[in-house]
């Protein structure tokens, strides 16, 4: 998108974009809104990461529990995750090739001198959805990946690794980016901070000139301060760990956070459903337009024999009795 400094619409306009990192401005947003973005790129974009180990052998000196929790942090590609499903909306029984990628770590240490096991070990010995989805991340030069464990003569490891789709709402290992910087006002022309300082805060904080030059300059002391003024530039820096590149990242923050938005939208306005009538998954009372279990008025429960412990089925006690005994504001409502 072409980067317009006095146009009124959204703007962007990137100052570093790699594999690694992309450093861009949005202009003309608002603060909120530019915070959510931040907020789900950093939580809610689904990746994969090994969530399940099975230890068949380890001799090693590190225990199951440190080795386990070694590999989940180890980065996947989650290139194409989107085509796995959530285990907890498949219908197998444990994992299947439908909502999950299986690893295998094995090795054994036959010489004198010290083998260390590093993420490359990890075979994929499932059907993954596409070649790249599930792929240890290697990023160093001797392209080993992380180290897991060290091994001597006669150790060994063997270890069958389930990676499961999540989100880092429900654990950090699904974290897609390393960190996410998000600045506005880097002159601090709006008075957001208040500088801590010994001596002078203009010696003592740093400043950056490119960003302040890129924001309208540094502040005129000249001119009279505004109390309506609002941040309309923000700079966001993401750093990914490896296993989705920053555009991708960018762009799934952007559609999770239109979905999430659809659907409060949706739930609103009472139509039940998401957008293009799809469901989007949202909390529903029991009772909501009109509907109950089994068609009763919401008083029963579906799984305790049709009836509630705290009256009858058909409702003519509601409220009259408790499990102990008859309440004190009388047998009938």
């Amino acid at each position: 998108m072409d980067y317009d400094p006095e146009g009124g619409a959204i703007n962007v306009r990137f100052l570093q974009a790699d594999k690694q990192r992309a450093n861009f401005i949005v202009q003309n947003f608002n603060l909120e809104t530019a915070n959510s973005l931040r907020r789900v790129m950093l939580a809610e974009i689904p990746t994969l990461a090994i969530d399940v180990v099975e230890v068949l052998d380890n001799t090693s000196v590190l225990a199951d529990e440190f080795v386990c929790h070694r590999l989940g942090l180890i980065p996947l590609s989650s290139v194409g995750v989107n085509d796995l499903i959530y285990s907890r909306d498949c219908d197998c029984e444990g994992h299947c090739d439908q909502c999950s990628v299986v690893l295998t770590l094995n090795a054994k240490c036959t010489g004198s001198e010290i083998m260390k096991v590093y993420a490359r070990d990890l075979v994929i010995e499932s059907n993954p959805p596409n070649d790249d989805l599930g792929r240890p991340v290697i990023t160093d030069a001797e392209g080993t990946g992380s180290c897991i464990v060290k091994l001597r003569r006669g150790q060994a490891i063997h270890m069958r690794c389930i990676a499961k789709k999540g989100i880092a709402k429900e654990h950090a290992k699904w974290a897609p980016s390393a960190a996410i910087g998000f600045e506005y006002d880097p002159a601090n022309k709006l008075h957001h901070l208040d500088y801590w300082f010994e001596e002078s805060a203009e010696k003592e904080w740093p400043k950056d000139e490119e960003r302040i030059n890129l924001d309208g300059g540094p502040a005129n002391p000249d001119e009279p301060f505004n109390y309506d003024a609002v941040p309309t530039r923000f700079f966001y820096d993401v750093e990914t760990v490896g296993g989705l590149e920053p555009d991708a990242i960018v762009t799934e923050g952007i559609k999770t956070l239109q979905t999430k938005l659809a659907s409060i939208i949706n739930e609103l306005s009472g139509s039940g459903g998401g957008a293009d009538g799809m469901d989007l998954g949202g909390a529903q009372s029991p009772t909501m337009n009109g509907a109950g279990y089994g068609g009763d008025a919401g008083y029963t429960t579906p799984g305790y024999g049709g009836a509630s412990q705290w009256g009858d089925a058909g409702g003519a006690a509601q409220g009259g009795t408790t499990p102990y005994g008859a309440t004190p504001y009388g047998q009938n409502w």
